[in-house]
């Protein structure tokens, strides 16, 4: 324990989300495409002298208690299943844009409980784990073992998939702005929609516009129309296929060449990888 444990905890977008029927306990059956993208933040554990736990923050910033940071919740998680985890300094660098729809803080959740499992010697199974992140979010699970997934109910039913973009482009913009999941699903009216996203994620990724969408789109860019123009204009820098990523705010593009389109948007974070 004297050793510091480091670990990488990347991000995802959704290449399409179908809001599919309110269920009865009030929360939305979906379906939903996960895929892994190599934007990590960075968690330092090590064992904390004294009686409780320091969560010590950098890069960008975070909204809210620090006491309610998902980092920590996955520790108290792991205290009260009775796993016999002593206090622990923690140092998390948030690279990844917080409400953004890329699940940032899901993954550090997720991955703070493999880094104790691993320092503290609790040898949890990779099922034991995603069963626990699981109470944390519904995305949570996604992230003990990034893989491209479909997700179905509150989006914590997967089927692993077979898509692979490597070799494509992905360019993410993320404006100033900040849409809560509340005012996400209050703007939708769930519908069973046309074309499956299974079947459409078949088709070759210029094939997609049209075809593959996000239901969150329509109202948020009604109230928010700078997340539309940033769609419309990666499309018209060339980007095969390009949506906002859950209930947003990040928009992203899928290009088959590296994009030169940075300075276009000014201002906003951007990241750009190839996959």
């Amino acid at each position: 324990m004297n050793t510091p444990y480091y670990i990488k905890a990347g991000c995802k977008i959704n290449l399409g989300l179908n809001i599919i029927e309110r269920r009865p306990d009030g929360y939305h059956n979906i379906e939903t495409i996960f895929y892994p993208v190599p934007l990590y933040d960075e968690i330092t554990v090590r064992e904390q002298a004294g009686s409780e736990d320091v969560l010590i923050l950098d890069g960008m910033p975070l909204e809210g208690e620090v006491q309610d940071n998902l980092v920590l919740k996955a520790v108290r998680l792991l205290r009260n299943e009775g796993y016999d985890v002593p206090p622990l300094n923690i140092s998390l660098r948030k690279i990844i844009p917080s409400g953004a729809g890329l699940g940032g803080g899901s993954s550090d959740a997720a991955q703070m409980v493999r880094a104790v499992s691993e320092l503290c010697d609790l040898s949890l199974s990779e099922k034991r784990m995603r069963e626990l992140v699981g109470r944390l979010g519904a995305d949570c699970p996604f992230f003990i073992s990034p893989q491209p997934l479909f997700a179905e109910g509150t989006g914590d039913v997967f089927t692993p998939l077979s898509l692979n973009l490597g070799g494509w482009y992905l360019m993410l913009v993320k404006p100033a702005v900040h849409v809560s999941t509340r005012e996400a699903y209050a703007g939708v009216s769930p519908h069973k929609p046309a074309c499956s996203l299974l079947q459409t994620s078949t088709l070759p990724v210029g094939q997609w516009e049209g075809r593959m969408t996000n239901d969150f789109e329509a109202n948020i860019f009604r109230n928010y129309p700078l997340l539309r123009e940033i769609k419309e204009k990666l499309y018209s820098r060339g980007a095969a296929y390009a949506s906002m990523s859950g209930s947003g705010s990040t928009i992203f593009g899928l290009f088959r060449s590296r994009p030169d389109c940075e300075h276009t948007f000014e201002g906003h974070f951007t990241f750009v990888c190839q996959l």
